[in-house]
């Protein structure tokens, strides 16, 4: 009964025009669990903020690994703890205290930044692939091509990009109009979770929204496709099995943090899509697996596949 009231209070709060408030949403049916549920949230984002910030101060404080390599991993974790701040206040509101309102201007706020930290995520591990086709088809001139200028050149670029290209889509939705039905999907706020609210016509934010997609995610993941292709050539032309083991091995770590972007992105995708017969719990529950795995998961694949970076790890605990 107060749930409904509660709702109800929230709903009069909107007009047809000018929506006030949204209300996020947990775990349908399992709002009595979601203290216990809210455990596992905090030991994720503890591990996301812990390891990040060690591969941050670890990079930062060993001049050993001021490597492009390294400063791209170092880039590659500060997007990671920007999407683990921009989503933990409202991920624990809602589990801790169950407050699910929302002002519709912050809600458009989360939504930009969330969508710029995964754009520049996915940014980053395009350069990252650039990184390894230079460094193993032309080691020579590696740090020649990737001089500290270019980085800083390239890493502005990806950053302006996803600055730029979102920037349109809060606007786009204060022009649309909603009226009773504000409850979103999940416990934070995404552009087509909110968009779907609208009681107008959004076929254009739709498709503005896979404009961005297509020139983001898509642009991305195939240039770092055409990457590996070339990398894979290079090294198949290599004369000794060694040598062609230890390339390879360079790109591990890489390798597995695409598929930890992607494959929980293009699974949510495919769901949203194609799933809509699916329980709702499989649709939320891929949702925090593509929020949260490439954060958890990380910095702890470098950590372990990573030589360099595990040993200066180790000495700065040993100085402790």
């Amino acid at each position: 009964m107060k749930i409904k009231n509660f709702n109800a209070s929230i709903l009069r709060l909107s007009n047809s025009s000018d929506l006030q408030y949204l209300l996020l949403s947990g775990f349908s049916g399992l709002e009595a669990y979601h203290p216990q549920i809210s455990i596992l949230f905090c030991v994720l984002y503890l591990i996301a903020v812990i390891s990040n910030s060690t591969i941050l101060v670890v990079i930062f404080l060993e001049e050993s690994l001021h490597e492009p390599m390294y400063l791209f991993l170092s880039m590659l974790a500060a997007s990671d703890l920007g999407l683990c701040a921009t989503t933990l206040p409202t991920i624990l509101k809602v589990f801790w205290f169950n407050s699910r309102e929302i002002r519709f201007d912050a809600c458009l706020t989360q939504m930009y930044f969330i969508h710029i930290f995964s754009m520049m995520e996915s940014g980053i591990l395009l350069i990252m692939a650039f990184d390894r086709y230079v460094a193993i088809s032309n080691p020579l001139r590696y740090t020649v091509i990737l001089n500290n200028s270019t980085i800083v050149k390239i890493s502005v670029g990806f950053a302006l990009r996803a600055i730029i290209i979102i920037m349109p889509a809060p606007f786009h939705i204060k022009k649309l109009k909603f009226c009773e039905a504000n409850v979103l999907s999940h416990s934070y706020c995404l552009h087509p979770d909110i968009i779907k609210l609208s009681c107008s016509d959004h076929r254009i934010n739709s498709f503005l929204g896979l404009i961005v997609i297509i020139m983001t995610f898509g642009f991305d993941s195939v240039l770092i496709l055409l990457s590996y292709v070339k990398i894979l050539a290079t090294v198949l032309s290599i004369a000794s099995q060694e040598e062609r083991v230890k390339a390879l091995n360079t790109c591990v770590s890489h390798i597995c943090a695409v598929l930890l972007v992607y494959v929980p992105m293009f699974g949510v995708s495919i769901i949203h899509r194609f799933g809509k017969h699916l329980p709702s719990v499989v649709h939320v529950i891929m949702s925090y697996v593509y929020l949260l795995v490439p954060p958890v998961f990380n910095p702890v694949i470098y950590c372990i596949k990573t030589h360099q970076i595990r040993i200066r790890l180790l000495n700065i605990l040993k100085k402790m």
